[in-house]
């Protein structure tokens, strides 16, 4: 680890002490909400991104040096490992370097210079290298004539394909082309004859060409998606390919002489049919890693805010997952999500049961004494707002609409029939909204990120960064809110640090025979839960109502004494404290610094003393459409609510009540100039928009920001 933590220090422009501090911690098992959040006189207070930076550094060396030393051990396999190769291939930092480094020396199938070689063609080769001034190639070409090669022109091309594959393999070649493409790559989309009509989407591609650098990750994504399906064909070269073939001579060819024209004939053969593609194929993967990354980073944004939306909380709801043909199931939870009655109604077409709905709908708002009304915002969303809207427990109770999201998902999932084995699909999919405008993040933890419908391009990506990038934004979002150990499902559980799917539900098996936990201490009587894992949950669990008031708090129970003297010292109690904040204020910190506890954790605590157990997501806020039910009712120039669905690159998707989402392209957001649409807006905020565009053919809507 030692040696590792110079390189990436440099790397991430952070101090060698602070990534050996990380590193240590992960080697022993802390997680990165742990250590950003309780050490941080360790790491110099580094935030969860520094931390995961750090961590993914570290794997990507360990993965150069397994690299390196499967190179090694190759080439020494074949006796052709000389010290100074073995010097270079240890010194070399990238795996691009490992890789021109062991290009020479890796198995090939039969090549055309493998075939050359075995022809003893190879001694013609050198000849004319070093002999470019020779006039007459033939004369040198005869002495190597066989059965196998009866003409002094097939010696000639032999000697050519050997001369192109060395040409290939040149290290200051190879980065001499990686120069050209990196400087004025272009990026070159064409339609595949024949595929225009069936293609149709990808038309904004079918005469494309930009400058790679300048390429933006959903553009590409979409690209490398039209010619996965067929419909595009792909280029990436230099913009001049000729200047880069040429300057590539400058280091092979010498004079002009025939034997010079056989090299020069040679390097570009190499560039052709080698080189280019090859490294072709390094830009086509290094551009796809970026674009992987970028459209990653959006995602997990974009769930980052879903997973941290504004909760209702603790209320009874009344849930309608609406449908036309199938009917409105309702659904009644109490205040901690509990299934209590199920019923379905018919107010829409083909039925119409207006009346009788909405008689349904008053006496279960009345027995149940229902606070808020979720409704599903996908088919029939809008027409069931609308009814609820007109009848007089829109004056009593607030409505809210709720994306269905996923919802479908979880409701043929191995969670749902866990919660709701006696109820089909139906009930569970209205469960699912209920409990979405309840709490939003110990909902959606249940299902795949993926389901959730704010991903750009999420099935183009690299699965397994994305999988592990959504996992540590769930993990990191469950940990920020802190997990209520009594109430939490299993799924919620499973991503409080330290836990996982085994202990949490051991936690929730332990609580269900024993009754509700009392303390954070009485964690440690869980099967398998040891001290390690105690360590890394205990701070991000509270316990309302607990013993010690400590447990409702993000305060660690290794700082619990600590916590205790500054009471003890004030002539308090630790409630006392809590409660009073003329007492938190006679508090001096820095009598309270020791070697392990430095004034970030003792800030941290009185912060937490001050608002103990505190939910830093807000409260959910009802919301109401404007007048218009489908596309043919927008005009241009209209001004509208709307909720943010979807935040991309290029811009956000808007809800405004039409069934199709509107786009608010970036040049649209604000009056001014805007890098990030996520600058501007957040998932599921409301908004103010105009509407700039209507297209009925393609169900598209542009919208503006801009002046409101």
């Amino acid at each position: 680890m030692t040696a590792y933590a110079s390189g990436i220090s440099q790397a991430l422009g952070l101090s060698a002490r602070q990534v050996s501090a990380v590193l240590a911690l992960l080697e022993s098992g802390a997680t990165i909400p742990f250590i950003a959040r309780y050490r941080k006189e360790a790491t110099g207070s580094l935030d969860e991104v520094q931390i995961a930076d750090i961590q993914s550094a570290y794997k990507r060396l360990q993965e150069l040096d397994r690299r390196r030393e499967a190179i090694l051990q190759s080439i020494e396999e074949q006796g052709k490992l000389t010290p100074e190769l073995r010097a270079a291939i240890e010194a070399a930092s990238t795996l691009t370097e490992l890789e021109d480094l062991y290009l020479p020396y890796r198995p090939k199938r039969k090549t055309r210079a493998s075939v050359a070689i075995e022809r003893g063609l190879e001694p013609l080769a050198r000849r004319l290298l070093e002999h470019q001034g020779a006039s007459d190639v033939e004369a040198l070409a005869r002495p190597f004539l066989t059965d196998d090669v009866p003409t002094p022109a097939e010696a000639l091309q032999g000697a050519r394909d050997i001369m192109a594959e060395w040409v290939s393999e040149d290290r200051t070649t190879r980065d001499r082309l990686r120069h050209h493409f990196a400087r004025t790559a272009r990026i070159a989309a064409r339609v595949v004859k024949g595929k225009e009509t069936d293609g149709a989407k990808y038309r904004d591609y079918f005469a494309w060409s930009e400058p790679l650098a300048q390429c933006p990750s959903h553009r590409l994504l979409a690209m490398f998606r039209g010619e996965d399906e067929g419909y595009l064909r792909l280029l990436i070269a230099p913009e001049d390919e000729e200047a880069a073939c040429a300057d590539l001579e400058t280091l092979w060819v010498e004079g002009r002489a025939a034997a010079a024209q056989q090299v020069q004939a040679a390097v570009r053969d190499a560039y052709k049919r080698l080189l280019q593609p090859s490294i072709e194929t390094e830009f086509r993967h290094s551009a796809k890693e970026r674009a992987d990354t970028e459209a990653i980073r959006v995602f997990a944004d974009n769930l980052r805010q879903l997973l941290l939306a504004a909760p209702l909380g603790e209320r009874r709801v009344l849930a309608i997952d609406p449908g036309f043909r199938t009917g409105c199931k309702v659904v009644v939870l109490d205040a901690s999500g509990n299934l209590l009655e199920h019923t379905t109604i018919y107010p829409h077409e083909p039925q119409r049961q207006v009346a009788e709905s909405r008689k349904t709908l008053e006496h279960l708002v009345e027995v149940f004494q229902i606070e808020a009304i979720a409704v599903g915002d996908g088919t029939a969303g809008r027409e069931t707002m609308d009814l609820l809207r007109e009848m007089p427990l829109a004056q009593t109770v607030d409505i809210y609409p709720v994306s269905e999201a996923g919802a479908s998902i979880y409701s043929a999932s191995t969670a749902a029939r866990e919660e709701l084995p006696d109820h089909d699909v139906t009930v569970r999919g209205a469960v699912s909204i209920g409990r979405r405008l309840m709490d939003p993040l110990a909902e959606l933890v249940k299902i795949d990120p993926k389901s959730i419908g704010v991903g750009q391009y999420q099935h183009d990506v690299n699965q397994t960064l994305l999988r592990e990038s959504l996992d540590r934004t769930v993990q990191s979002c469950v940990n920020a809110v802190g997990v209520n150990l009594n109430t939490a499902s299993k799924h919620l559980l499973a991503y409080v640090s330290g836990l996982g799917p085994v202990l949490a539900q051991n936690i929730v098996a332990y609580r269900a025979e024993h009754g509700p936990f009392r303390s954070r201490a009485a964690l440690k009587k869980v099967p398998r839960l040891g001290e390690k894992a105690f360590e890394q949950c205990a701070g991000f669990l509270r316990i309302r109502n607990a013993d010690n008031p400590l447990d409702n708090t993000a305060v660690h129970p290794e700082r619990y004494a600590l916590v205790e003297q500054m009471a003890r010292d004030l002539g308090c109690t630790v409630a006392d404290l809590i409660a009073r904040k003329d007492l938190r204020q006679k508090i001096d910190l820095k009598r309270y610094i020791s070697g392990d506890v430095g004034l970030p954790t003792l800030k941290d605590i009185l912060h937490e003393l001050d608002k103990p157990g505190l939910d830093p997501r807000g409260s959910a806020q009802p919301f109401e459409f404007a007048a218009v039910r489908s596309l043919e009712d927008l005009a241009p120039g209209m001004v509208l609510p709307g909720i943010v669905t979807n935040i991309t690159n290029f811009g956000v998707f808007v809800d405004i009540g039409v069934k199709a989402s509107g786009l608010v392209h970036i040049s649209q957001m604000a009056d001014r100039f805007v890098r990030n649409p996520a600058d501007v807006v957040k998932l599921r905020q409301t908004v103010r928009v105009r509407v700039l565009e209507v297209d009925l053919e393609r169900q598209r809507v542009a919208l503006s920001m801009r002046g409101l």
